[in-house]
């Protein structure tokens, strides 16, 4: 674990869905309390999965209590002054003020763990996670297991009955095994992908 000349820093659990992100979250958040720290979970009010929108778990039904929040700004405003860990999941839908947020808390000396999806079904950088993995003292980029080869699994791979969602499907979808399947680079399909890139590069081009 990382240890500055300051107590506070940042870290970021990255990586697709079934890769173990949440799990690993609270695992640190409760050696953390094991550690005696004083620590605030947080989660975006969008993931209402598994166990509800008052706790953080993964998917194999590890709980912890969490604080949903719909602004990332919230998380300042319900902040007890001796909260010493501040633990956040599913940080990708939050909004782009995170970072500021994340900042202002390692700076003051807090220890700010952070879980999110990296990429989204599409394979491109998701929300602020790109933003939050620069700015972290320690970044942990999890794996899944592709479902079609086996192999190491660094896409989520959306489903719409049953069949790979089209490139313009919106890019959030709250969803679990019946909407998402872990897979690698070679089995991830995205219908329309290379369509809908050329005729963005062509407008691009003529404007």
């Amino acid at each position: 674990m990382f240890h500055g000349t300051k107590p506070g820093w940042i870290e970021v659990i990255s990586g697709v869905m079934f890769s173990g992100k949440s799990e690993e979250l609270i695992r640190r958040v409760r050696r953390a309390v094991i550690a005696k720290n004083r620590v605030q979970v947080f989660k975006s009010h969008l993931d209402a999965r598994y166990a509800g929108i008052y706790s953080v778990s993964s998917h194999d039904g590890t709980i912890a209590e969490a604080e949903p929040i719909n602004e990332s700004r919230e998380i300042m405003t319900h902040l007890r002054p001796d909260t010493q860990v501040v633990a956040v999941d599913e940080v990708q839908f939050l909004d782009d003020g995170i970072v500021q947020v994340a900042n202002v808390l390692a700076d003051r000396g807090v220890r700010v763990i952070l879980a999110g999806i990296d990429s989204d079904f599409r394979a491109e950088p998701f929300g602020a996670m790109p933003m939050l993995m620069a700015a972290a003292e320690i970044v942990d980029k999890l794996h899944a297991i592709c479902v079609m080869c086996g192999g190491p699994a660094t896409r989520n791979q959306r489903l719409v009955n049953g069949k790979p969602a089209p490139y313009d499907s919106p890019q959030i979808m709250v969803g679990g095994h019946e909407a998402y399947e872990a897979r690698c680079r070679h089995c991830h399909d995205v219908p329309r992908k290379d369509e809908l890139q050329r005729k963005l590069f062509e407008a691009s081009a003529r404007s």
